[in-house]
């Protein structure tokens, strides 16, 4: 069993392609035909380049029009297959996709005759023809036809090409391909979809994703093959030019992470189906954030902690050898670092005051780290001082850090081992926030699919439809993924144009990062008269969404005029309730937000999320308006 990717998915030349792939962890390529005609070298030259590298070129692809034709067509098209078998010799690969032809033709008979000619061809050379069902064929449009074809030829060199897009993008389930003999599967493409059901032709020039990105069950493909007896290769198909590209992440390493990730948790699932894939620890479980820390100066850390006190927190430790402070309330721990060495420092200096760290409590922090790297994530380390932890950890979107805590080990004793208490001088009013509710992450849009991969690849979470939210100056593409009791929540926010205000925090820190955390209470309008007493800077918002939330909810008058009161948003979903408060931006674009979630409200306000956006765009031009 080989692990391949089709070349035309990777972006660069030919040998850089074979390069990536090769880095990647693959075994195997596609080689779509055109990638090659491209190419500034021999047939043989690809072949050694390719051997080189450790690799083998599974198939080549494509090879069009083969049957149904008559005549002087008919002679071009056997013609055309001879020379590809002449270039496969050279290539050292011995299967061709061959694409269900777009004669417009039922007759039967004459598609079988031709693809037992063509069958008959490749023996006498040596090679095998891997036949695949087309929606926009002219005749053989699903794997059912093609199979059928397929069988009623019986030739050794003849089998069959399946597809995961084309096979189950129209709603067709895995099942239906229990009664294909996986004697005439001869390679098997992955591909996934972001829905189900839609037409087909138009489907096929717009989406093409990485497995896990969309909602296929490619799962159950997968396993209903294995199961079948199907020990072939398993390869990344073409991902579609008009999908998100992955930025500074490389396709060929999604690829790999996503391929491995798939077949991983197939033989999980299923014991009994064995795959040549790396042994991995199994997913993470994240039981939620032990911290997030920020990178600041002198200057950047008075704001902050000017704002954490607003809401409350208050400074409880100090590092004992660095100017790294712990601020506390409830569960939540941010720390504020403004040291003038290590990462921290580096982190701040690229792209000002951030978020540069966040810790993840978890079972088993080196298994963490573990699976993380085996799917190609970069590990993190930095030297460790004299009495410092040395604790695991990953780089994580935007070249930040995730720290991993557990309790095997002196981890989660970090803040009694690393920081001294301080000494408390008067008393301090709580505002009721208990723990992280869920922290924003944005990101350029291309981007988005590729840290949608990272996250679900190593950690047990799931992923919810993705929502598009209208920004004054655009959209933003909001994908939520959390763990399963809801402990950890993160929102990857994909900004599209340069006008938006997710794009404008972009801009201003040069690339990916935290654009927000938001905090939990149990009551928000007792936090909300505690923020007001701190002078709290929450943002405001336009009276015109509190008459329409009225109408939209049939709200009371002294209920709406409470919300309007506070500037808190609101939203209610079959019987359950949702409250937000934000804060003012800082560091061009970073703010926080406070929520209460009652009756088991799962959201995030997606509704109040364009008034949101307006108001802080309405804020960074009239600061005065700050509460």
């Amino acid at each position: 069993m080989t692990l391949a990717i089709s070349t035309t998915s990777i972006p660069g030349s030919l040998a850089d392609k074979v390069a990536a792939i090769a880095k990647a962890g693959f075994t195997g390529i596609e080689l779509h035909e055109p990638d090659f005609t491209g190419f500034h070298g021999s047939a043989q030259d690809l072949r050694s380049m390719v051997e080189v590298c450790g690799l083998k070129t599974n198939l080549l692809k494509p090879f069009n029009d083969l049957e149904g034709w008559e005549g002087e067509a008919r002679r071009r098209s056997f013609d055309r297959l001879e020379r590809k078998f002449d270039l496969m010799q050279s290539l050292g690969t011995e299967l061709l996709l061959v694409g269900a032809s777009s004669a417009e033709t039922d007759d039967e008979p004459r598609l079988q005759a031709d693809l037992a000619d063509a069958a008959e061809r490749a023996a006498a050379r040596g090679v095998r023809l891997a036949y695949l069902g087309l929606p926009w064929a002219g005749y053989v449009q699903s794997d059912t036809q093609a199979l059928s074809l397929v069988e009623t030829v019986d030739h050794a060199n003849l089998g069959l090409a399946l597809n995961s897009f084309l096979s189950l993008a129209d709603g067709t389930k895995p099942a239906a391909l229990r009664s294909v003999p996986a004697r005439k599967v001869f390679h098997v493409q992955l591909s996934d979809a972001p829905k189900v059901g839609a037409e087909m032709r138009g489907m096929k020039r717009h989406f093409g994703l990485l497995p896990g990105q969309g909602r296929l069950n490619l799962a159950g493909f997968v396993k209903v093959l294995a199961r079948g007896g199907y020990n072939g290769p398993w390869s990344i198909a073409r991902v579609n030019e008009h999908s998100p590209l992955p930025g500074g992440r490389t396709m060929a390493t999604d690829g790999y992470r996503a391929l491995v990730n798939l077949l991983d948790g197939v033989s999980r699932d299923d014991p009994d189906l064995r795959f040549d894939i790396p042994q991995l620890p199994p997913p993470v479980y994240s039981s939620g954030f032990e911290f997030l820390e920020f990178a600041v100066d002198a200057a950047s850390r008075d704001e902050l902690t000017k704002l954490l006190s607003s809401m409350s927190f208050r400074m409880e430790r100090q590092h004992r050898t660095k100017s790294v402070e712990l601020w506390r309330q409830g569960a939540v721990n941010i720390v504020v670092n403004s040291d003038q060495d290590g990462f921290a420092r580096k982190a701040f200096e690229e792209h000002g005051p951030t978020v540069c760290d966040m810790g993840l409590r978890v079972r088993d922090a080196a298994q963490t780290v573990e699976r993380a790297t085996a799917l190609g994530t970069d590990a993190f380390s930095q030297p460790v001082g004299t009495g410092e932890l040395d604790i695991p950890a990953i780089r994580g979107v935007g070249g930040n850090v995730v720290h991993f805590i557990d309790e095997k080990s002196d981890l989660h004793r970090v803040w009694d081992i690393e920081f001294d208490l301080v000494a408390k001088t008067q008393a301090h009013q709580p505002a009721g926030l208990r723990r992280v509710d869920h922290v924003a992450q944005t990101m350029r849009h291309e981007e988005m699919q590729s840290w949608l991969l990272y996250y679900l690849s190593t950690f047990d979470m799931a992923k919810s439809p993705v929502v598009d939210v209208a920004d004054p100056s655009g959209i933003v593409h909001s994908q939520v993924i959390e763990s399963p009791e809801g402990e950890v929540r993160l929102n990857l926010n994909g900004a599209e144009g340069r006008r938006t205000f997710a794009a404008g925090f972009l801009a201003d820190r040069f690339g990916a990062g935290v654009q927000h955390i938001a905090f939990l209470t149990d009551d928000i309008f007792e936090t909300s008269e505690q923020l007001a007493k701190n002078t709290f800077p929450r943002l405001a918002f336009s009276p015109n969404y509190y008459d329409d939330l009225q109408s939209q909810f049939d709200l009371s008058d002294e209920f709406t005029e409470a919300l309007r009161a506070a500037n808190i948003l609101y939203d209610q979903h079959n019987g359950t309730e949702y409250f937000q408060i934000y804060s003012q931006p800082i560091f061009g674009g970073f703010f926080f937000e406070i929520v209460e979630r009652r009756k088991g409200y799962a959201g995030y306000g997606a509704r109040n999320a364009s008034a949101r956006l307006a108001a802080q765009i309405h804020s960074q031009h009239n600061p005065e308006m700050a509460q």
